[in-house]
């Protein structure tokens, strides 16, 4: 039976798994993070000779900026089911919106600084507000609904920077976009401070740690589909090439290493440690931004692929070694990272093979991608052995988070 209102948390028993409608909501981020992917790769799929550091570099930015701006209306949706009733009619309503609102950003991704700016901007904003919009005519207990008051004010706030930007030409659009994830961004570190009303402590939020850490876990595993989806997509316009060939079972290999060294052994247990936590919403904050920084790093391997299959025995540029080698160092820091929350240390394999990467880059600047993509391959293979190492024959390590 449900809840009159969203506010009462369903019992653990029952709040611990996505509901189909969530699910249904993430396929839509494997269509988004394939548009990220097609924008960033239309930067630097120049003829060898011809890339520009440059231009990599601020179209790179500008992909982040998108890339930041779909993470934060997912993860704000997947926080709103992890803390109320994820069944009850209202929050299906925001869900639906936000599923909505997140296919037309992906379509709006390759043009989003030129000429489908408003439609993006647009989609954002009405995301964003209408959650605790929502919120606010389904909840009654004061304790939720002055938060919500809080949110509703900066989205409408920040909302206005991202309208506005979409009617200004690229570079004052880039900063009003920018100033605004920034803002929103520290309204939530800080719990949504607004004056006379004054601000909340993360840590005292009542979420549900399993079903938190099992939609993180989804969204991993939707921007890791997303990387067979391009090795699959790059490799039959020409599988008949053997170099081509060489370069798919280079993504392959490195998007199964990707899936291991995040399940081993913290993947599989982040459930527990949110639950064990002293404080859960504190480490579940945390895990949001590990998890932004491993899907970073998942999603530039995914272009680094892209760019190994197009020239695979061509010249080495700048800003292709930068997401052939720094996609995995990017996805290695995160799981470091993760690995503390989860355990309250890091194995020394990832700091070992981020620097592996780093030292490599100037040394494969001038070898065909090819070999830099099985270079890649070859260290998370090393950390992966390591892994599997440190667990043989030994009790599975339990949960000791430090937060």
């Amino acid at each position: 039976m449900r809840t009159p209102e969203p506010a009462a948390l369903l019992p653990e028993d029952q709040g611990g798994r996505a509901t189909f409608l969530e699910l249904f909501f993430d396929l839509v981020y494997v269509f988004a993070l394939t548009r990220i992917g097609a924008r960033a790769f239309e930067d630097l799929a120049l003829e060898p000779g011809h890339a520009s550091v440059w231009r990599a570099l601020t179209g790179g930015g500008k992909t982040l900026i998108l890339l930041l701006a779909l993470w934060a209306l997912w993860q704000g949706t997947a926080w709103t089911t992890s803390r109320y009733d994820p069944y009850h009619i209202w929050l299906q309503t925001i869900v639906i919106t936000a599923l909505v609102c997140s296919m037309v950003m992906g379509v709006a991704i390759p043009r989003a600084f030129s000429a489908t700016g408003l439609p993006f901007a647009v989609a954002y904003v009405v995301a964003q507000v209408s959650r605790p919009g929502i919120l606010l005519l389904a909840l009654h207990r004061p304790q939720y609904r002055r938060l919500k008051q809080r949110m509703l004010i900066t989205f409408c706030a920040t909302g206005v920077l991202w309208i506005v930007g979409a009617f200004l030409p690229t570079d004052p659009r880039v900063v009003l976009w920018l100033t605004a994830l920034v803002l929103e961004y520290l309204a939530q570190r800080f719990g949504w401070p607004v004056p006379g009303l004054g601000r909340s402590t993360v840590s005292r939020w009542d979420i549900h740690g399993e079903h938190l850490a099992e939609r993180y876990q989804q969204f991993f595993l939707v921007a890791l589909g997303e990387t067979i989806l391009v090795a699959g997509v790059s490799y039959s316009r020409d599988p008949t090439s053997l170099t081509r060939t060489a370069a798919f079972a280079a993504a392959v290999v490195t998007s199964v290493l990707l899936w291991r060294i995040y399940v081993q052994r913290a993947g599989q247990i982040l459930g527990e440690a949110v639950s064990r936590a002293a404080h859960p919403a504190t480490i579940g904050r945390s895990a949001a931004d590990t998890h932004l920084v491993m899907v970073v790093g998942v999603v530039a391997t995914a272009i680094g692929y892209e760019l190994v299959n197009e020239h695979p025995t061509g010249h080495g540029e700048i800003p292709w070694i930068a997401m052939i080698l720094g996609g995995p160092a990017i996805f290695l820091a995160g799981r470091a990272r993760f690995e503390y929350e989860v355990f309250g240390r890091v194995s020394p394999s990832r700091w070992v093979g981020f620097l592996v990467l780093l030292g490599l880059t100037p040394l494969l600047l001038h070898v065909a991608p090819l070999a830099s993509a099985w270079a890649a391959a070859l260290v998370l293979l090393a950390v992966a052995v390591a892994d599997a190492r440190r667990a043989w024959g030994r009790p599975p390590e339990a949960a000791a988070p430090p937060f």
